[in-house]
């Protein structure tokens, strides 16, 4: 019984086991072509299958996803490969526009996709298959510059076939096929203030078989290459075509004849042996590389700093020991030290006097001796440092000799004398004091 119920565990596990590395390798083919905008939206809904159920109750569906891309083999996508998502409760998007270079080559990209809300992750391969096509490229190209729409909102497909619609109107050719699709922000733009529902702005590029409009030909005017000089907004017949949707500055858009442009050819210089050529596989070095020694640039590196502190260590002391002008500043700075150090040994043994406002006071009438003015349980550091007499508490009164005999009289007599007394009354009040 136990072995039946651990074989059966087995096999739950190994069918498992199997189930996820078939999904975390799954490959998905997809064939655009060369010179025509390719879109691969990674949906969420698609990979919320991938996780396991979450143990915690919880709303499933609205767990935060994110993705994360790169070519098999290396840590980045290639050059004309984009990705965006704008939050992790929406999808991503892959977009770009493969060149005639990349035909032929199968491109392998890796999508790891993150569960924020589980910490799980699920894998899956995208296989890029660029194909040749017999009308790229198309010789008319315009790109116009849309400034009430983001780069994710352009590239969904409702909102991209009703511009291409639009440009259908405009400009009637035969075949039209959107080219490139790129953010403002990769043209040097700047990030939108989060107020009235501002957008980064898209510029979007697309082809033709037959020449330009007359509409699209009237942002070439004078008339209105002068109002684009001057900030304003050109008159355009076709405006109101594009208006009920798209915002384009028609200041701001360009028309290309490819058959009109004169190829430039920029001879590059030789990489050389330490620069990989492009689309080549990383070839490490082999391991029959001959061993270097580094003992002796590991002594030189320390033999030269050391030998030089070493001579400036000699000409140091050569200078102050050798030399009279080292030896005066020597017995200089010593005799500077033996005299702080004297100074320092004397004020640790010096008496230091108290204040006469903590030492009793003695009364030379009495013989009393009376408390000092501040004894130590009052609070002295609120009180003034000078009292006037009125405040003193135990004030001593000193007694005043008064004068005897002539010079009692004479000083008597003149105190009256100046307060204007007639003399015989000077005379009388003298006497009986």
């Amino acid at each position: 019984m136990i072995t039946t119920m651990s074989a059966a565990g087995v096999a739950v596990w190994l069918s498992t086991v199997v189930t996820i590395l078939s999904r975390s390798h799954a490959d998905r083919n997809v064939y655009p072509s060369a010179g025509v905008l390719f879109v691969h939206v990674l949906e969420r809904e698609h990979f919320k299958g991938e996780f396991p159920p979450y143990p915690k109750s919880g709303d499933a569906s609205n767990d935060p996803i994110t993705f994360n891309t790169n070519l098999m083999g290396y840590p980045d996508r290639p050059g004309w490969l984009r990705y965006i998502q704008r939050t992790p409760l929406s999808d991503g998007v892959l977009y770009g526009s493969p060149t005639a270079e990349h035909v032929g080559k199968a491109t392998v990209i890796e999508i790891t996709a993150y569960n924020r809300r589980t910490f799980e992750t699920a894998r899956h391969n995208l296989v890029i298959n660029i194909m040749a096509t017999e009308e790229f490229p198309l010789p008319y190209q315009a790109e116009f510059y849309i400034k009430n729409m983001n780069v994710e909102e352009m590239l969904a497909s409702e909102v991209l076939g009703d511009f291409l619609g639009a440009v259908k109107n405009v400009w009637q050719p035969e075949r039209l096929n959107a080219i490139n699709i790129t953010s403002a922000l990769d043209r040097g733009g700047r990030v939108p203030l989060p107020i009235n529902n501002l957008k980064e702005g898209v510029y979007v590029m697309v082809g033709a078989d037959v020449p330009f409009s007359s509409c699209l030909r009237e942002v070439e005017s004078p008339h209105n290459q002068l109002r684009c000089s001057q900030e304003m907004e050109p008159v355009i017949s076709c405006d109101k075509k594009f208006r009920a949707q798209f915002h384009i500055d028609w200041c701001k858009i360009s028309l290309v004849d490819i058959n009109k442009v004169v190829p430039v050819y920029i001879s590059r210089p030789d990489p050389g042996t330490g620069i990989l050529p492009e689309f080549a596989p990383y070839d490490p070095p082999s391991e029959s590389l001959k061993s270097r020694d580094y003992f002796s640039d590991f002594l030189i590196t320390l033999a030269v700093p050391a030998a030089v502190a070493l001579v400036l260590f000699f000409i140091l002391g050569y200078t102050m020991c050798c030399r009279r002008e080292g030896v005066i500043q020597l017995v200089h700075h010593s005799s500077i030290q033996k005299s702080t150090k004297e100074l320092r040994s004397m004020s640790k043994n010096r008496e230091i006097s108290w204040p006469l406002s903590t030492l009793p006071v003695f009364n030379p009438v009495s013989g009393e001796v009376v408390p000092p003015i501040h004894p130590d349980n009052y609070e002295t550091t609120s009180m003034p440092l000078m009292q006037t007499q009125t405040n003193l508490q135990n004030q001593i009164t000193i007694p005043q000799q008064r004068p005897s005999g002539e010079n009692y009289v004479m000083s008597t007599f003149r105190r009256l004398e100046v307060n204007g007394i007639p003399e015989e009354r000077k005379v009388a009040e003298a006497l009986n004091l």
